[in-house]
């Protein structure tokens, strides 16, 4: 295979390399419910999941000032990675997919809105690590999702070209930061149905990366004619 020049695949990480969002409800709501909020899968898809931890403090704990409303965050992702430590388990077809990647020279970067010691966590935690180029930590930067910024900074961290490349994420931030990045996304189904994904802005979803049609859709996208 040719690769067009500039491709890349750039993966979420919460949600699309593991089925982390169970844990992330559980701490969710171990966090929330003293403030009177609970969480059903439903909820947590359309107000929590994939948003950046200042944006979740500032809609529901909005009395606390932001230095003490990330301190509550920082309780949930404690919480969070106590329950992942042991529960951390890859996506269907990851592990082909990346070595499909890794034997063509397509790099690879990992682009999140969630901190930088969850990332690590998963990241090890999967030992998938070395296997991308670049890190992105939403938080680290200006902006995070949905703006397209961590997007931008994967690519240009890859030095790769939006218009030959793919990102895969399972909420509707991601996606949206992605697709506002030009590059075409494929929703991960985790936790959203293939109409969620699709209303939000997807070119297609899949189950897991082992759908024999995936590995068309991204051929057909890095490689030239």
């Amino acid at each position: 295979m040719i690769l067009k020049p500039g491709a890349a695949l750039l993966f979420d990480i919460d949600g699309t390399l593991a089925d982390t969002d169970p844990l992330h409800l559980q701490a969710f709501n171990r966090t929330f419910e003293p403030y009177g909020h609970h969480f059903d899968e439903a909820r947590f898809a359309l107000e929590l999941q994939g948003l950046a931890n200042a944006a979740i403090a500032a809609r529901f704990v909005p009395h606390l000032s932001p230095d003490e409303g990330m301190e509550v965050l920082r309780g949930k992702e404690a919480i969070f990675r106590d329950l992942a430590r042991t529960s951390i388990h890859a996506v269907p077809g990851l592990f082909e997919l990346m070595d499909l990647a890794d034997g063509i020279g397509l790099p690879m970067a990992a682009v999140t809105n969630a901190p930088r010691a969850n990332a690590d966590l998963i990241l090890d935690g999967l030992g998938v690590r070395a296997r991308f180029k670049a890190v992105v930590i939403g938080e680290e930067l200006a902006h995070g999702k949905p703006h397209p910024l961590p997007y931008l900074e994967g690519l240009r961290l890859l030095g790769a070209d939006a218009a030959s490349s793919v990102a895969f994420e399972d909420s509707r931030t991601g996606i949206a930061s992605a697709t506002a990045a030009g590059i075409v996304t494929v929703g991960i189904r985790t936790s959203l149905l293939h109409e969620d994904m699709i209303a939000a802005g997807a070119a297609m979803s899949v189950d897991g990366y082992d759908e024999p049609e995936l590995r068309s859709f991204i051929e057909a996208r890095i490689s030239q004619a």
